[in-house]
Parts: C-alpha cells; structure tokens; sequence
C-alpha cells in the first residue's frame, strides 16, 4: 500500500510538471505581430502659373573699353527703370561682362559690355515687361520660366490627395482578404515632380510680346502601411 501511495503521489508531481512546462498550463500570453498592408499612393492638382522669371540685357560696343562699357551702364538704367515701370520685380543684377572683339586679323576692333538682371513678373505683364525693356535698348533676353507663387500650397494638396489614393487602395486589399482596415502605421513621403505643363495659352495684351502660360500638374507621392483586423 505504502508502494502504491508513493508512486501515485510521484505521477501527480510529474503531471504537475508537465503542466507548468506547457505554455498552456502556465497560461502565458505570447505577443502577436500585428498584419499590416503596405501600398502606394499618387496625387496630383492642376494649377496655372502666375509667376514668370525672366533675365534681360544690353549688350554694348566702344572703341575702347570705358566707353563700351559707359555706354551699357546708360543704356541698362534705362532698361533697369522701364522693367520696374511696367511691373517687373525682385529685380537682380545677374552678371557684368567686359570683353575686347576682335576683327579678321586678330587684331582688337574694340569693346563689348554686357549686364544682364533677372526679375520676376506676373504672368500677365511678362510680354508688356520684355517690350517695355527692349524699347529702353534691352538687346538681350532669356526665359521666361514660368512657375506658380502657390507651388508649396499645392505640394501639400496633392500629398493629401496622394494618402487618399492610398487609402483606398488598402481599403481595396483589405476588404479583399475578408479583414478591415485600421489605422496608419507609417508613412514614407515619395517626393514630388517638377510642375509639368499641361496645355497652353497666351497670356498679355494683344500688342504686348505673347507669353504662353497653361495648366501645370504638380504631383506627389507616398507609401503608407495600414493596420489590419
């Protein structure tokens, strides 16, 4: 009896033991890494430009070099005062050149001066500005770049638009998998492009220099890792 009593006080030990070497039995609770989807998302707003960048100059002869280049100093104050007068802002001396010419020889024939500024103008007023400046003896004349005051407002437009698309994307694959969406884990901004012209028209009077100005998309994207349940 004694014998028995031992070996069944043994087997509720071990059983004991087992027990507690089963997760189960020790009742742990593990940590489960939570299912995610990851997707891509693009956004894009149409917007039309409202701001040109031009660069104007005078190019100048002179026997010698200080007459070249007080001749090109008169002439571009004249240009410098038109471009102001006519809407031309932010304007910015963008180089100053001297330089000798020569004729078929080799030999110097005399001078050439040159000063160009770059300014910003409204859209509008960029055929009437590049007039106005060549009337005053501008002989030189780049650009314009056209760009849109707003560019960052729109950025940000078109990366909202961009998380939306993305959004729905997820919605799409959750629903597809028979789970539901949750919330925004992370977020990897993509960039965006530079603003790509879209269509054209010309902006300005009708006797006025034709500057064409049309829609231009700017666009962003994202990556961006939903939650799933």
């Amino acid at each position: 009896m004694k014998r028995l009593a031992i070996a069944a006080a043994l087997l509720l030990v071990a059983a004991a033991l087992a027990g507690i070497a089963r997760p189960e039995g020790a009742r742990a609770v593990e940590a489960q890494d939570t299912d995610t989807v990851t997707v891509s998302g693009s956004g894009s707003v149409t917007s039309i430009p409202n701001t040109a960048t031009l660069s104007l100059g005078v190019d100048s002869r002179g026997t010698t070099a200080r007459a070249a280049i007080a001749a090109n100093a008169k002439e571009m104050r004249a240009v410098i005062e038109a471009i102001r007068a006519t809407g031309g802002r932010d304007v910015s001396t963008q180089s100053v050149s001297l330089t000798s010419v020569t004729n078929e020889s080799g030999a110097v024939a005399g001078f050439a001066a040159s000063n160009v500024v770059s300014l910003t103008v409204d859209v509008a007023r960029a055929g009437a500005v590049i007039d106005a400046a060549v009337a005053a003896g501008a002989n030189q004349s780049w650009g314009p770049s056209l760009s849109n005051a707003d560019e960052r407002a729109l950025y940000l437009r078109a990366l909202k638009t961009a998380i939306d698309d993305a959004r729905q994307k997820a919605r799409v694959l959750a629903d597809s998998a028979g789970r539901s969406l949750g919330k925004i884990e992370t977020i990897v901004e993509g960039g965006g492009s530079a603003p790509v012209t879209l269509a054209a028209k010309t902006a300005g009077g009708e006797a006025d220099t034709p500057v064409v100005a049309g829609p231009q998309m700017t666009a962003a994207t994202v990556s961006v890792t939903f939650a799933l349940s």
